[in-house]
């Protein structure tokens, strides 16, 4: 760290409690829209070796575009798109590939109709040292590092919350409103009383980060982003950091404080070749969690991320799911700060969020079942038609491994149908899926993307506020009542594009800050009621 530390504020609009993901994103969308925010985060230094999530799916890679923080973690990534998109099952690295989940966590490397940016494959500490440095360019927001939130008294009017320094002192804070983003162990959950319900995987699990010379110059059995090794003694899966002999892993069923496990041979087994070289960086055991809290919410303190809700690693959809928290409370925090919304908005965020994390937690959870463990017992290796029917028989049954890999429907699906601040129009939204994708611009529906043109996407018309997109229609009540009473919309006239009313199913669709749609028809009603509906104010009726 250079330059003077910097000191908490006495008073702040909003405090952040956690400086990971979530808090670090929510802290983007206020710092954006001007509003001041303190983050207060107890690490000083992230550490590289402790991937955690590796996994920015296509969702949050649109929120970064959003951001213009797309292209510099793309940049920053160690591991290209275009270098692998598959999910290989096999017997070991280097023995027999049994399956493969082809442009798995939405990995692809030309442009898709269907969204605005691929995924990308990046260690956390990646993804987190970018929002560190987008953070410091906002002068709205201040991030204080080897701090922590030990007290949070929660009101009607305000936040009375105590930060601790690396020191030890401390400094009584007060803010209109707190993010709780500090995850499982932080304070803010009990602050309002909330708690975890749910249960944890009956596998314990050892995660690996390790150097090895052999594995990066010796061809695998196939190349893919992750290699999952079955049929053996072990199991688990395996995957490269980067492009230069960094390598993580993570064995199934391993429980480090009952059994006496020699990491390196661990990673030789999952190799195949007893003689590759192996250095252990990092061993840090784990077990999954499936919680999630009873209530997102108290009076002025809000929970952001993993302190609402602990998600299974399997898909990858723990972190990205703490982001599409911090988008949602933070563009609805920014406008009752600013005054164009009434607090009554914020009532919102729980009905919003938290079934998604309900559904997102079970998907994940859904795969516990189906663990590396559940394959093995058979001879995968064995030559000839013997050997050849195991194998075929594993690839069959592999096939149930699908919604972890394949899961767009889960990805860029759900939605808000049911939330007090959407217009419902009497449509009948498409079924939940995990797996299977339906484009729909139904009220509460992330909008259906399209390209305009090479490179440009209807997502870069969208303003910081709310978007009226024109195909047909007079959009003239609506903007003249938002003017009148200061809600931020934006116009966009794509009248030449009449494929996007189609596509849209209507002439005119109201697009909230987040991306998500808020209204759509083909005349305004009532411009006053409408922007009450979707401010918060009251609840709209089927128009």
């Amino acid at each position: 760290m250079t330059g003077p530390r910097p000191t908490a504020p006495r008073h702040v609009p909003v405090l952040v409690a956690g400086g990971g993901p979530s808090g670090l994103a929510a802290a983007i969308e206020l710092g954006r829209r001007g509003v001041r925010v303190l983050v207060v985060e107890p690490r000083e230094v992230l550490d590289p070796l402790r991937a955690r999530a590796k996994t920015t799916s296509v969702r949050t890679m649109e929120h970064l575009r959003r951001w213009g923080l797309a292209d510099e973690l793309r940049r920053r990534a160690p591991l290209p798109v275009a270098h692998a998109q598959d999910v290989v099952f096999c017997t070991s690295v280097f023995g027999r590939e049994l399956t493969r989940f082809p442009h798995a966590f939405g990995l692809w490397t030309e442009p898709r109709d269907i969204a605005a940016e691929a995924g990308q494959q990046v260690p956390q500490p990646v993804v987190e040292q970018l929002l560190r440095d987008a953070v410091a360019e906002l002068p709205s927001v201040t991030l204080l590092l080897g701090s922590r939130v030990t007290e949070v008294v929660d009101g009607p009017d305000g936040v009375r919350a105590v930060v601790a320094g690396p020191d030890g002192t401390t400094t009584e804070v007060q803010a209109d409103y707190l993010l709780g983003a500090d995850g499982g162990a932080g304070v803010s959950r009990a602050a309002i009383g909330a708690r975890y319900a749910g249960s944890s995987g009956t596998a314990p699990n050892l995660s690996l980060a390790f150097r090895s010379r052999t594995l990066d110059q010796r061809p695998a059995c196939a190349l893919g982003v992750h290699w999952w090794v079955v049929g053996g003694e072990r199991g688990g899966l395996m995957g490269r950091l980067d492009l230069d002999g960094l390598w993580w892993a993570i064995v199934q069923g391993v429980d480090v404080s009952r059994e006496d496990v020699d990491p390196v041979e661990l990673v030789r087994a999952f190799a195949g070749d007893p003689e590759c070289d192996v250095e252990v960086l990092v061993t840090d055991p784990w077990s999954a969690r499936m919680l999630l809290v009873d209530r997102y919410r108290g009076e002025r303190v809000f929970l952001v991320g993993d302190a609402a809700h602990l998600n299974p690693p399997w898909g990858g959809h723990g972190f990205n799911t703490c982001v599409g928290d911090a988008v949602n409370i933070g563009w609805k925090l920014a406008a009752v700060l600013q005054g164009w919304a009434p607090e009554s908005l914020l009532d919102s965020y729980e009905p919003e969020r938290r079934p998604v994390a309900e559904r997102t937690i079970a998907a994940a959870g859904d795969q516990e079942a189906f663990t590396a463990a559940r394959f093995a017992g058979r001879d995968a290796t064995a030559a000839g038609l013997e050997g050849d029917a195991v194998r075929a028989e594993l690839a069959e049954a592999l096939q149930v491994k699908e919604p972890e890999f394949h899961s767009l429907g889960l990805v860029l699906g759900y939605d808000y149908a049911d939330s007090p601040v959407v217009v419902p129009d009497g449509s009948v939204p498409p079924a939940h899926d995990v797996v299977g994708f339906v484009p729909s611009a139904h009220p509460g529906a992330r909008l259906p993307h399209a390209w305009l043109r090479p490179g440009r996407s209807v997502y870069d018309e969208l303003g910081e506020g709310f978007t009226l997109l024109v195909t047909a229609g007079d959009p003239d009540p609506l903007v003249a009542e938002a003017a009148r009473r200061g809600v931020p919309l934006s116009v966009t006239d794509l009248s030449a594009a009449p494929a996007l009313r189609d596509l849209w199913g209507a002439g005119l669709v109201l697009v909230r800050p987040d991306q998500h749609v808020a209204w759509r028809g083909d005349s305004v009603p009532d411009p006053t009621v409408l922007l009450d509906a979707v401010t918060g104010a009251h609840t709209l009726e089927t128009a």
